[in-house]
């Protein structure tokens, strides 16, 4: 006897379809499966055969194939479990295929028959939707996740008796609510109110924010670098519906837990200095998305950069040009969204002491032009802020509490508006860091003593090209927060003041 059922695979961030076919037959009782099956995936058919038998079906033996289609696309994870046992259990007479039919079902079997969560729930849903499913069968962990679609209904389970009592319809089970999609705004956890002194650096994470601008800060061990770093995701503006659901889906296929619904914070990510290159933009034999994927909208926060093996920075490149990754493998061509603001901070020479008034630099000077040669020019280049953050004073630690982020994300989400304006509205980062030359040259040309001082500029630096589109873009955000409709030589003259670290030649 011949039955089918539907499921899904994970693809990048997304999820594929799988057709599941079972054919039952007279012969040497075993179970064969395939169609490109990974371990877990092999490893199914005891945890079916097990699951079934401990909710009380009866399985004779039987010669059982199981095709998995399509045959060239490898399945891999543990969500093709229940659906397997319902195609099985139809084929052999327990359930009519019928009930099966424009119905999607993922979930992990244990042995007793109960289901356990997986990962891609939001994405599965997607899918679902877009083959026209009815409903979609999910674990009841990850129900919550893919209810916030509110595009069909997702029936929750909680174990494979459950499951089969709701499509026989002598149980029925009512979808889940998808909650509320309206995020309204996150909760600030670290505020800038928190930090003392840094007033520089404090401008320079406005602007950071209000632009959708790289930030590298070097200073002195202690100074305030990774505080200021956790506190950029409280500035920027709340998430868009568009933009929680996209966090939301790589936070349900890459997280320890699935998500409780839709995710509201901006993600804020911090890899260790020791990550591959793979870790960070993400590959392996089936691509997975990295850390550049996981800051998706968020912020990427690369702190001790020149320790950052070379190659695995020179990666960065593409997702800070195009706002996404292709990884390319024998079997797999895969994109994954990458879009996030990279914050990075450094000591200014190894020992870290350069410039710090209490302590003394053992640095040569050949030495600290080593250490920051590690990071190259064309990086260097696209980082449109570089800031130095000198270390606290007692008489820093001693000054009263400044703007909190709620007054400063006001005045960001006003820039914010501004440009989003000038952008078509379909624009996936409506920001002045994503303007395109022809706009550069349209919105940011300065007034005649701005354009003076910018090429002096170019000049003295020995700025590269890519460098002096970045200012122009910086300068045009400082003249957005100023609400003025041009870009004025004040604005051109702060932000060349931001290419600090730029060195002739390279780039």
């Amino acid at each position: 006897m011949l039955a089918t059922s539907t499921s899904a695979t994970p693809w990048g961030i997304d999820a594929r379809a799988v057709e599941i076919e079972i054919d039952v037959q007279l012969g040497l009782p075993q179970v064969q499966i395939v169609g490109l099956a990974d371990a877990a995936v092999r490893e199914s058919r005891e945890r079916v055969r097990s699951a079934i038998k401990n909710c009380g079906f009866d399985l004779p033996p039987r010669s059982v194939t199981i095709n998995l289609a399509p045959a060239d696309l490898r399945k891999q994870g543990n969500h093709l479990d229940l659906a397997i046992a319902m195609a099985r259990l139809a084929a052999h007479g327990h359930l009519s295929e019928e009930f099966l039919r424009d119905r999607m079902l993922c979930g992990e079997l244990g042995l007793d028959g109960t289901i356990r969560p997986i990962r891609g729930g939001l994405s599965i849903a997607d899918l679902a939707v877009r083959m026209g499913c009815k409903e979609v069968i999910l674990p009841a962990a990850n129900a919550a996740e893919a209810a916030a679609l509110g595009s069909l209904p997702v029936i929750a389970v909680h174990s494979l008796a459950e499951t089969v009592a709701h499509l026989r319809g002598e149980v029925p089970i009512l979808p889940t609510a998808g909650g509320s999609r309206d995020l309204g705004p996150p909760s600030i956890t670290a505020d800038l109110a928190e930090v003392r002194g840094q007033e520089g650096a404090k401008r320079a994470l406005e602007i950071a924010a209000a632009g959708g601008h790289n930030l590298l800060m070097v200073g002195p061990p202690g100074s305030g670098k990774t505080m200021l770093a956790q506190r950029l995701p409280g500035l920027l503006p709340p998430l868009t519906l568009a933009e929680s659901l996209a966090v939301t889906k790589v936070q349900s296929l890459l997280a320890d837990r699935p998500p409780d619904g839709l995710v509201r914070q901006r993600p804020f990510r911090a890899p260790h200095t020791g990550i591959s290159t793979a870790g960070l933009i993400g590959g392996g034999t089936v691509p997975r998305p990295g850390e550049c994927t996981l800051a998706h909208t968020g912020v990427l926060f690369l702190d001790e950069l020149p320790e950052f093996r070379r190659d695995t920075l020179e990666a960065l490149r593409q997702p800070l040009e195009e706002g996404q990754i292709t990884v390319v493998r024998t079997q797999a061509r895969l994109t994954f969204p990458a879009r996030f603001s990279l914050v990075c901070a450094m000591n200014p020479c190894k020992c870290g002491h350069l410039g710090d008034p209490r302590h003394t630099c053992t640095c040569s000077p050949l030495s600290v032009e080593r250490y920051r040669s590690r990071i190259s020019g064309p990086l260097l280049d696209r980082i449109d802020l570089h800031i130095e953050v000198p270390a606290v004073s007692l008489d820093d630690l001693k000054l009263p509490s400044g703007e909190g982020s709620t007054q400063v994300a006001r005045r960001v989400e006003a820039a914010r508006k501004l440009q989003t304006a000038r952008f078509p509205q379909d624009h996936p980062t409506p920001v002045n860091a994503a303007l395109g030359p022809d706009q550069v040259q349209e919105l940011c040309t300065p007034d005649r003593q701005g354009q003076s001082l910018l090429e002096r500029a170019f000049e003295s630096l020995g700025l590269s090209a890519r460098a002096h589109s970045r200012i122009l873009k910086v300068a045009r955000t400082l003249a957005d927060l100023d609400t003025s409709a041009t870009v004025r030589s004040p604005h051109i003259a702060e932000a060349v003041q931001y290419r600090a670290l730029d060195r002739r030649g390279e780039g």
